[in-house]
């Protein structure tokens, strides 16, 4: 089965920044180190503080994290930022993918960091990797390595009708060096008449191309997505069955040496803000 929220015992590894909307801690993403430590990547937003940043943390559980750099949002020119995508280059590298806002507009990009360790991503330069246009907003990127190649599934929200760019689909594109992209369209899409007919956003890809996505159906959700789960076909991931699985969002999942998975997901306490939480799925 797919690893989801509850089939684990779950664990805050991020308290939420406070109490309110828009308080959030959450959108991780996670990588094993050469020592088997835990390496997690997340974002925490306090929208009324203009408070936005990326958090790079370790863990030698995967469930106490020790906060090694922090990239506010301000250090890219953005007046927020979203999820993070932290991935390792073939020479051992650490790379990682910060998505900041582009300031007095609905517009996002995709930046890279790279650097020996993750507690250097704080001296490295960013070079830009998806820009985005007048047209589209490119943000909370998953990217992967395949053998030699490069995948990634990013989010694009459509900027031609103001107030509606909380819209969102998913494109797919790859690459031979991580850094040089090849498009190759939408690959997920928005449900008519669903739980997710106003957006659909990849969050996690298996191995065998199974996904987990966020969804949500009117524009009030935006902020509350749910996560329902795709599979291949075509060339493209096809929801699967009706209903959303959980009502968690942003679900990251690591596949473990033994088999079986540790999961991260952003949760909606009361007062509307979002802390971290992750679970051990056994095999």
């Amino acid at each position: 089965m797919f690893p989801l929220p509850g089939m684990g015992e779950s664990t805050v590894a991020v308290p939420a920044p406070g109490l309110g909307a828009q308080r959030w801690a959450g959108s991780s993403s996670a990588a094993l180190d050469d020592d088997g430590t835990f390496v997690l990547a997340y974002r925490v937003r306090v929208t009324e503080e203009g408070r936005a940043e990326n958090v790079i943390a370790r863990s030698d559980d995967g469930v106490t994290y020790t906060t090694v750099c922090t990239l506010e949002a301000s250090r890219f020119g953005g007046w927020s930022i979203e999820r993070p995508a932290l991935v390792r280059s073939d020479d051992g590298r650490w790379r990682l993918y910060v998505c900041p806002a582009t300031p007095n507009s609905k517009h996002w990009w995709i930046g890279m960091l790279e650097a020996e360790k993750p507690e250097r991503f704080g001296d490295a330069d960013v070079q830009t990797i998806f820009t985005g246009d007048d047209a589209v907003a490119v943000k909370d990127p998953v990217i992967r390595r395949t053998g030699s190649a490069w995948e990634a599934w990013i989010c694009c929200h459509p900027l031609d009708e103001p107030d509606q760019e909380d819209r969102m689909t998913t494109s797919y594109a790859t690459s031979e060096d991580g850094s040089h992209w090849d498009w190759h369209g939408t690959v997920l899409e928005p449900t008519p008449g669903r739980w997710d007919s106003r957006g659909a956003r990849v969050t996690a890809i298996l191995a065998d191309g199974r996904a987990a996505y966020d969804g949500r159906g009117t524009k009030d959700e935006n902020w509350f997505e749910r996560t329902g789960l795709a599979q291949p076909s075509g060339g493209k991931l096809v929801a699967v069955g009706p209903q959303p699985v959980s009502t968690a969002r942003y679900l990251d999942v690591l596949a473990l040496p033994d088999g079986g998975y540790r999961i991260w997901y952003e949760w909606a306490v009361p007062g509307e803000s979002h802390e971290l939480r992750t679970e051990l799925v056994t095999r």
